[in-house]
């Protein structure tokens, strides 16, 4: 078995770690948050921040060479779980129903102005 490394995160400060690790199929994405390619904070509502940090964790994702059908598992942490209803709306345009992975949701205070951070693991059957 080999450990494969994905990408480093954009802010130095936040090293040392890897937005991906994977082995035998297995992928671990880092908690991916509303950071644009510059790594600044993308601030607004839940449903622009869910945008972002879901397209940011799709991007690490195929860098990887996998996709979002192949997530099994997603956590969701947001700052206010007043706002589950308006990050849903988003989620449910990035996985379907027919390729829904398990989920769980919980409330964590964030640093910043981070309304959202999204982890996932994924798996593929290596070729």
């Amino acid at each position: 078995m080999s450990i494969q490394r994905y990408g480093k995160p954009a802010q130095p400060g936040a090293l040392p770690f890897s937005k991906a690790a994977g082995a035998d199929g297995w992928l671990y994405v880092s908690g991916q948050v509303p950071r644009d390619a510059d790594g600044e904070i993308v601030t607004g509502s839940i449903t622009v921040q869910a945008t972002v940090t879901l397209n940011n964790l799709k991007k690490v994702l195929e860098s990887a060479g996998y996709s979002l059908e192949d997530v099994v598992r997603v956590t969701v942490y947001l700052d206010d779980p007043r706002d589950f209803a308006g990050f849903n709306k988003v989620y449910a345009k990035f996985f379907s129903a027919e390729h829904a992975p398990a989920r769980v949701c919980v409330q964590a205070a964030m640093m910043s102005d981070l309304r959202v951070e999204v982890d996932c693991i994924a798996y593929k059957k290596e070729q």
